[in-house]
């Protein structure tokens, strides 16, 4: 059996943020839970601080450009900025200064500090730690549809771990930087500054099972 993973471990401010008492639970079983776990926050939330509508917060000082689709439970922090086209689904947390470029989707994912998703990307199922940069048309798979079998499963201490669950995209610690049209297959684990380079395949339980 290997190792807990932990999102300390990768996200920094973790233990600061309001998720703080999720800690012990590994990033696939909290990302499940990401619905639930927005919702309760953002009923709790200062109605002189954001402006909420159906399932839906959004900060007074972020921004959010006509033609985006924000789809609760959502909650968009400070001073973000949601191009045209972008589409918000599934139950997300954004936290203060992150962009949402035109065209990029995310799905059922917490998105820490300072994190940019370039556009014409997508982000399912993840957690994605403070000053994350995704260039252009790179994409974070959450789902192995090519395999009959689909749990996923993460590679840790070089350990195959499978997870119980068929939709996990991938933890990347803070400060990664994901070049454009690159792919991370699902259950990708990014230890904080990893760089990933443009047009690069991560796949890391494909390696690990090759290398055994």
């Amino acid at each position: 059996m290997t190792s807990r993973v932990s999102v300390e471990q990768y996200v920094a401010g973790m233990a600061s943020s309001p998720w703080a008492a999720c800690a012990p639970l590994e990033p696939w079983l909290w990302v499940a839970q990401v619905a639930e776990r927005v919702r309760e926050l953002l009923a709790r939330l200062a109605h002189d601080e954001f402006d909420i509508a159906d399932d839906v917060a959004v900060h007074r000082s972020a921004s959010v450009e006509g033609g985006a689709v924000l789809k609760g439970p959502l909650i968009l922090g400070p001073r973000c900025w949601v191009a045209s086209g972008a589409y918000l689904r599934g139950g997300n947390w954004v936290a203060e200064d992150c962009t949402i470029g035109p065209g990029a989707e995310l799905k059922s994912s917490f998105v820490f500090a300072g994190t940019k998703l370039a556009h014409f990307n997508f982000v399912g199922d993840s957690v994605l730690g403070s000053g994350v940069n995704l260039e252009a048309g790179s994409i974070v798979c959450n789902h192995r549809n090519e395999r009959a079998d689909k749990e996923i499963v993460v590679v840790h201490d070089g350990v195959p771990h499978r997870t119980g669950v068929s939709k996990f995209g991938a933890l990347i610690g803070d400060h990664c930087r994901i070049g454009a049209n690159a792919v991370l297959a699902p259950g990708a684990l990014l230890p904080a500054g990893t760089v990933v380079g443009r047009t690069q395949l991560v796949d890391q339980e494909a390696r690990a099972r090759h290398a055994g």
